[in-house]
């Protein structure tokens, strides 16, 4: 075994705040190699960074496109650690197979996720890019707006971030309702007092659908056009997990035809956003 351990380090938001997280893992027998990344690393990014490291034993990435050619070009790799919780871009079967354990960080951006959540919320229960937008134009006329208390959240996924979403939206009180596979503790449900319900209920009777779940083969296209026909014309959408959980074109047909008010999108389906996208 190495006295030493070589490793990448591309996970955007470690790098951003380096001089506070070096110091809390430098006792470790590491040598940490600093990638210049703004998001993630495509293939052909990752790889020469990969194999500009030798042997390279580790990597701490971000949202990185770990594929099997990416895998085969760092032959002495023991480990990957996705800091964040979805781990959807990184080929699991090929990780497998290679015998490469993939680690994640699960409640690394529960809060900021869930604030930026309940921005999007607040905006259309208050109106706000509406008025300064009317404002701007020179028009002083008031745009009716509800109040997050007045209104019924369902939340699409209870795992650490729709909890944390869920403990924000009580606190403005809304009435909750969530639905995930697996049940959360009765202790969240008692202190959020939010109802557990099937998906095609809770889409009925939402005023506010929260997307918090991860990406794999069954979330794919989650929410579809009979999913969004479900939902009240008044109701808006919000999606601050993964693009493809949202069948993006079908989205796109909902909120052109007015069956449902809005969406809120911190991800899309195809990013970088198509600017000849509807959205």
């Amino acid at each position: 075994m190495p006295d030493r351990y070589q490793i990448l380090v591309s996970g955007p938001r470690m790098l951003r705040d380096w001089d506070r997280v070096h110091p809390t893992i430098a006792h470790l027998p590491f040598d940490y190699h600093k990638a210049n990344v703004r998001q993630h690393l495509e293939e052909d990014e990752l790889i020469p960074l990969l194999t500009g490291v030798t042997p390279i034993d580790g990597a701490m990435c971000g949202g990185d496109r770990w594929t099997a050619r990416v895998f085969d070009a760092a032959p002495t790799l023991k480990a990957v650690c996705k800091w964040g919780t979805g781990i959807d871009a990184i080929d699991q079967d090929a990780a497998r197979a290679r015998g490469i354990p993939v680690r994640n960080v699960p409640d690394a951006f529960s809060v900021p996720v869930a604030d930026t959540a309940l921005c999007h919320m607040l905006c259309f229960a208050r109106k706000q890019p509406w008025l300064t937008q009317a404002l701007r134009a020179g028009e002083w006329s008031p745009i009716e707006g509800v109040a997050l208390g007045e209104q019924t959240l369902g939340i699409v996924g209870l795992g650490a971030i729709g909890q944390t979403v869920a403990r924000r939206a009580a606190a403005f009180g809304m009435t909750l309702l969530g639905t995930d596979p697996k049940r959360p503790p009765q202790q969240f449900l008692d202190d959020t007092r939010l109802d557990m319900t099937t998906l095609d209920d809770l889409l009925e009777r939402a005023d506010v659908v929260s997307i918090n779940c991860d990406l794999n083969p069954t979330s794919r296209h989650l929410i579809s056009e009979a999913q969004l026909a479900k939902m009240k014309p008044s109701a808006v959408l919000i999606n601050t997990a993964r693009g493809p959980i949202v069948e993006q074109a079908a989205l796109e047909r909902a909120l052109l035809s007015k069956q449902i008010a809005g969406a809120g999108l911190d991800v899309f389906e195809t990013e970088p956003l198509d600017q000849d996208s509807p959205l």
